[in-house]
């Protein structure tokens, strides 16, 4: 039977890059709040960032659940950044009796500014349709960011800056 996986961690950890590997691996579909909402909108959202952002995550899920009705595995490209955020996917898919797992991406804040770094260079030079992360927005996500507990993570992916 075909499951989600949500992959959490701060902005800028990985996920992306992760999820697409996990995409390869597992014949899966990804399904990214970034990618959705940045197609709509481009990064001209405004006050209504945060709106908008609920109401793709809310299409979503419910997408995701008649991809994993079809047979295929899917994998939420986005940050699970709070405990309650958690909790809400995980019974969201249980009540409809489907598999999900959280795969943890721990990094630690010497990775994550050099990738925020090179994440923004790439934004500034039109190379990747992404948001640009300056020291305000990745102060306003590592506030928000709360770290799970070990018994809310199915895997940890640790990486640490050289």
């Amino acid at each position: 039977m075909a499951k989600v996986i949500m992959t959490c961690g701060r902005i800028c950890s990985g996920k992306s890059t992760y999820a697409e590997k996990l995409r390869n691996e597992l014949n899966a579909v990804i399904l990214s709040v970034d990618e959705l909402t940045l197609a709509l909108f481009n990064n001209e959202t405004g006050e209504m960032h945060d709106v908008y952002v609920e109401r793709a995550e809310k299409y979503l899920y419910e997408k995701s659940v008649q991809i994993v009705q079809a047979g295929v595995n899917v994998i939420l490209d986005w940050g699970f950044w709070t405990k309650n955020e958690r909790e809400y996917a995980k019974g969201f898919y249980g009540s409809r009796h489907i598999e999900c797992e959280i795969h943890y991406i721990n990094i630690d804040d010497l990775l994550w500014k050099k990738r925020i770094e090179g994440r923004n260079e790439l934004v500034k030079a039109g190379k990747v349709s992404a948001y640009y992360v300056d020291e305000g927005l990745a102060r306003k996500f590592a506030s928000i960011f709360e770290e799970p507990e070990e018994y809310e993570i199915n895997k940890i992916i640790s990486q640490i800056g050289v």
